[in-house]
């Protein structure tokens, strides 16, 4: 059965059930009518056979050499108050000899028709009836009809019944079954539409819960525990979306203010110092010693701008994957170098220890590095030390980088992958970066199937802690096994 396609589910069920208990019912009932019917029939078979045995024993039993008139006196008493029995005798050659209410016979079985054996229905007038004929021998007192040469004469009896009663009951019984059957397919339905719609209340509050949703209320949730197991599932998946789309839209609208907040600055800057230069004729040292600083706040922006559009790649999945065998040692010592001059200059040691390999890409994780590297030497104070660890813990490679310093507050540790984010005022101070390093190393590490976290503490008897930073990345174990651990197993930055 195809079903309109604008039809709800619950109405779609409803109309299962009742179909279902239809189905069942109808079974059910056929085979109820057919096993009364055959019920009734093997009564009726047991009273034909029955009445025509009383027939052939009048006729032919211990009084069988009385006349027959006599004989057949004696059948009419035996029948007398049967209203629902009729008898016919024939002789051979079909002449009706004695009818008990011959109204329920043909026209043909009065004029002497044979009957098919076994039992045989058929309507007549408002009788419908069923029959049964058997052959009768009597040996005596058929004087003036055909019949054997020693005197015995053969006659044909049939005994009918009238079983209207039997098949107005099947008729009241079939009314009653297909009544019970509608009637039952109607509540089934009911009953399956009330089910349906309670148990899909769970969608109808997860349509109502949509309907209401906007920017401003991402924290509706919809209650789990009173949804049926078929739908928590639903239930849970759309908490989460809403969960997730709360996240989004804050991280969203927190970074929209910090991107208004950090542009705000150099744009604010450019114009000033533009204003300041129209003010009045200048030089054209003045005027090249303006543009020189309104390169340093455009070469800001675009910083700024190449670093949000490679966090949009990364959230995008679109960053490279591995490609390269990538000793993080032979990465360190470089940056190490790079950075040899700045850390002299603050009196900072850097220290690398121990080897690992990954597989990746180079220059993004040296960017990793890098920025790593960057925030530790700006803040750690003279006379402080960064080091660099790094070995291979089963199928990992791990990366500590600790550097002395003012400890980070723990309420800072958790946001301090978060874009935008520098800290406190104090730790601000120390350079001008957008706050967007940690944030682009965090997504280098994940889309090398890695992991970042931060640590700080305070050093026991000291005013100094430290801070960690610790990667765990998927270590090249092909690699890993050829790196003599003794070259280069320790390298330092001259302070």
């Amino acid at each position: 059965m195809r079903l309109p396609p604008g039809l709800s589910l619950t109405a779609r069920l409803a109309l299962l059930f009742a179909a279902l208990t239809a189905c069942l019912l109808i079974t059910v009932g056929v085979v109820i009518g057919r096993a009364v019917e055959h019920h009734f029939q093997e009564l009726d078979d047991h009273e034909l056979v029955g009445k025509l045995t009383l027939v052939a024993n009048l006729l032919q039993g211990a009084d069988a050499l009385l006349p027959l008139a006599e004989r057949l006196s004696r059948l009419d008493d035996a029948f007398a108050g049967h209203d629902m029995v009729a008898v016919l005798l024939l002789d051979a050659e079909g002449r009706v000899l004695h009818a008990i209410q011959p109204d329920f016979f043909t026209p043909a079985q009065l004029a002497g028709k044979d009957l098919p054996a076994g039992s045989v229905p058929w309507t007549q007038g408002a009788h419908q009836v069923i029959g049964r004929a058997e052959r009768i021998t009597l040996q005596a007192g058929l004087e003036g009809h055909a019949g054997s040469s020693d005197g015995a004469a053969d006659m044909t009896a049939l005994v009918a019944l009238d079983v209207s009663h039997h098949i107005h009951f099947l008729d009241e019984l079939r009314r009653g079954l297909w009544l019970g059957i509608s009637l039952a397919a109607i509540t089934a339905a009911l009953l399956g539409w009330l089910a349906a719609h309670r148990g899909l209340a769970p969608l109808r509050r997860v349509s109502a819960t949509a309907r209401q949703l906007s920017a401003q209320r991402l924290d509706e949730r919809l209650i789990e525990e009173d949804a049926p197991a078929e739908v928590r599932e639903l239930v849970e998946a759309f908490n989460g979306m809403l969960a997730r789309l709360e996240a989004s839209f804050r991280r969203l609208s927190d970074f929209s203010a910090d991107i208004a907040h950090e542009l705000r600055t150099p744009v604010s800057n450019l114009m000033t110092q533009t204003q300041v230069a129209l003010t009045r004729s200048r030089s054209t040292d003045e005027y090249r010693e303006v543009l020189a600083s309104n390169m340093e706040e455009f070469e800001r922006i675009a910083r700024m701008v190449a670093d949000m559009l490679f966090l949009a790649q990364a959230e995008d999945g679109r960053l490279p994957g591995a490609s390269e065998a990538v000793a993080l040692a032979d990465e360190a010592t470089a940056l190490i170098e790079f950075y040899d001059a700045l850390a002299e200059a603050q009196g900072v040691r850097i220290v690398v220890e121990g080897t690992a390999s990954v597989r990746g890409d180079r220059l993004m994780l040296r960017r990793a590095l890098s920025n790593l590297l960057s925030n530790a030497l700006r803040h750690t104070p003279a006379g402080g030390t960064i080091r660099i660890g790094l070995r291979h813990d089963g199928g990992e490679a791990e990366v500590r980088i600790d550097n002395d310093g003012e400890p980070i507050p723990p309420e800072q540790i958790e946001r301090i992958f978060d874009r935008f984010h520098r800290g406190s005022a104090d730790r601000r101070s120390h350079g001008e970066g957008a706050g967007l390093g940690l944030a682009i190393t965090r997504s280098i590490v994940h889309a090398h199937g890695g992991r970042i976290w931060a640590g700080s503490a305070m050093a026991a008897g000291t005013a100094r802690g430290t801070t960690t930073f610790t990667l765990r990345l998927p270590a090249d174990l092909s690699t890993a096994r050829h790196t003599a651990a003794p070259h280069g197993s320790t390298l330092e930055s001259a302070p």
